[in-house]
């Protein structure tokens, strides 16, 4: 009787013992990390659940690392699988929720904006200098870069769609630059799907090259139907297009903040004083407001137009009202 006694003393000293330990676990998982702001943690490529615990034991973050092993054997379906990439911890937050965090999409972004009316050289510039961005393509040329988006041979000018994008580290430029290809492609067959009748243009590319010298003749949203009906109607009578931002980008480096009537002269692919119709590639990012000014003029009879020198432009219907703006928007400026 006595053993039978004893032995329901021990199991019962035993049952305690569990339930104290247990619960004792679970309070070590539940206090809070130590930390007093919020700190950026990095879960770095192959670091497995194990490896991240002692790490983050030795930097003091948590404070019992056994408790946190142990958490494999007794919860696994509670232990998730570990995801690269910088996490911001929060001062209060607890282990169980710091652990849940490494394994959550809520990772660590950083923006890269790209401006309607970049250059391809502007946006590759701005990926070479985003911080913690991998970069797979800085010794890649431009042709190689187009061959791995799958376009080999095409150029690069205005097929990547301007936006903010954001990336966690560790993303690559080509990812970026994947992301925005796919978007402009996307952007163009909506826009070219509802266009009118009657364009100048025969194929969506044209109307990116057409999208891209609205882009980059005018900033004001009101302008952009009327800059391409301008366009269209000078094609129509086969009067060249005699717009600037050809001229300076047939000028490439050599543009230093002004042209003169030299360059206006200078034949090269892209001067449209000089050449026939459009350029033969587009020569900036166009926007979607300027896609579907492409795609959809505004009907009217103007054919001139001149900056005013506060971002919009005076529309002229004859050479003489033309000239007269000229000279009183340029030539006295």
């Amino acid at each position: 009787m006595r053993v039978v006694k004893l032995l329901a003393i021990l199991l019962v000293l035993g049952a305690a013992l569990l339930v104290g330990g247990h619960h004792y676990w679970q309070s070590r998982l539940a206090a809070p990390i130590a930390i007093d702001e919020p700190t950026l943690y990095e879960v770095p490529r192959g670091a497995g659940y194990h490896r991240v615990v002692s790490e983050l034991a030795a930097g003091e973050i948590i404070a019992d690392e056994w408790a946190f092993r142990l958490l494999t054997r007794l919860e696994p379906e509670n232990v998730p699988q570990l995801r690269v990439g910088e996490y911001m911890l929060e001062p209060g937050m607890s282990g169980r929720e710091l652990i849940s965090l490494l394994g959550s999409d809520r990772v660590v972004t950083y923006p890269l904006t790209i401006p309607e009316g970049w250059t391809f050289r502007q946006l590759r510039q701005a990926l070479a200098e985003a911080p913690k961005l991998a970069q797979e393509t800085a010794e890649l040329g431009d042709d190689e870069i187009m061959a791995l988006l799958g376009r080999e041979g095409e150029h690069p000018e205005g097929w990547f769609f301007p936006d903010t994008y954001r990336y966690h580290k560790g993303l690559s430029d080509l990812e970026i630059l994947q992301q925005a290809h796919r978007r402009m492609e996307t952007i163009l067959e909506e826009v070219w799907a509802e266009r009118v009748d009657g364009l100048t243009l025969d194929t969506p590319y044209e109307a990116l090259i057409m999208a891209s010298l609205i882009e980059r003749e005018t900033g004001a949203p009101e302008e952009r139907r009327e800059i391409a009906g301008v366009f269209k109607r000078r094609m129509e009578r086969g009067m060249r297009l005699q717009t600037d931002p050809t001229v300076i980008y047939g000028m490439g480096e050599r543009y230093e903040g002004r042209i003169t009537y030299a360059d206006l002269r200078e034949t090269t692919p892209y001067n449209t004083y000089v050449i026939d119709g459009m350029p033969p590639t587009p020569i900036a990012m166009p926007g979607r407001a300027a896609l579907e000014a492409a795609v959809n003029p505004l009907p009217g009879e103007t054919l001139y137009f001149v900056a005013r020198g506060d971002g919009t432009h005076h529309f002229s219907r004859t050479l003489r009202e033309h000239n007269n703006a000229v000279n009183r928007y340029i030539r006295n400026r």
